[in-house]
């Protein structure tokens, strides 16, 4: 790795990554732009698990939704970025909220985070997320996103699949009042999610915090005041 310079004596930090042996173009520039990212870098600093935390940070900032006291569940939450900041303001520490985080990954320990080494599609898995709640969730979050395959449409697809899949985790597990935090791609199909998490929720809306790069399709869907459906 190398740091390029700029004139008169001048010293641009951005740092550039050497093409090595069994390195590939992509693998150099995610390298690269990881390296020079300020939100990884500050989040090393701080002691997150990765620069997402900000993202969650940001969002909730805004709306308001990780109430002290809440029970909130994080899906596919490996490795625990929006887990660690959910703790903290749900004050699950002080023993006021409580934090379950799911994946199908193992995770490192968290503060005030209970984790639940489980698939979030299977069909116990809301039954035994409520069991350690101790109730119904106040809050459902998904930062997942489906391993990328590079081609644009079909990695579309499959993280949109993933969103409607927690969607319907979180119809199962909310409490009357809920809020759903969900990321999503730009392509299309987001929109129909919108249009279905409507008949449920009060509010639906689109959020892309600064924290997520500009240069990239992700999009968050927030989705507050879900209506308990009547048999």
């Amino acid at each position: 790795m190398s740091a390029a310079r700029g004139g008169r004596g001048g010293r641009d930090l951005k740092v550039r990554v050497r093409s090595g042996k069994g390195r590939t173009l992509a693998s150099k520039l995610w390298l690269e732009r990881q390296l020079n990212d300020p939100y990884v870098a500050r989040a090393k600093r701080e002691g997150l698990r990765s620069r997402a935390a900000y993202k969650l940070i940001e969002i909730d900032d805004k709306f308001h939704f990780l109430k002290p006291g809440a029970r909130v569940v994080d899906l596919g939450a490996a490795p625990g970025g929006w887990s660690q900041i959910a703790a903290r303001r749900v004050e699950a520490n002080e023993g006021r909220g409580r934090v379950v985080a799911i994946d199908v990954l193992e995770l490192q320990p968290i503060a005030g985070v209970e984790a639940l080494h489980l698939d979030f599609l299977d069909e116990r898995a809301p039954e035994r997320l409520k069991e350690r709640l101790g109730g119904p969730a106040d809050v459902v979050l998904s930062d997942m996103a489906a391993n990328a395959t590079g081609h644009r449409k079909t990695d579309h697809l499959k993280i949109m699949a993933l969103a409607e899949a927690a969607a319907l985790f979180a119809r199962e597990v909310l409490k009357p009042g809920g809020a759903f935090l969900c990321k999503v791609l730009q392509g299309g199909t987001e929109g129909a999610l919108l249009v279905d998490l409507k008949r449920d929720f009060a509010t639906v809306k689109h959020v892309k915090p600064a924290a997520s790069r500009a240069d990239s399709a992700e999009l968050y869907v927030l989705a507050t005041g879900f209506r308990e459906r009547r048999p």
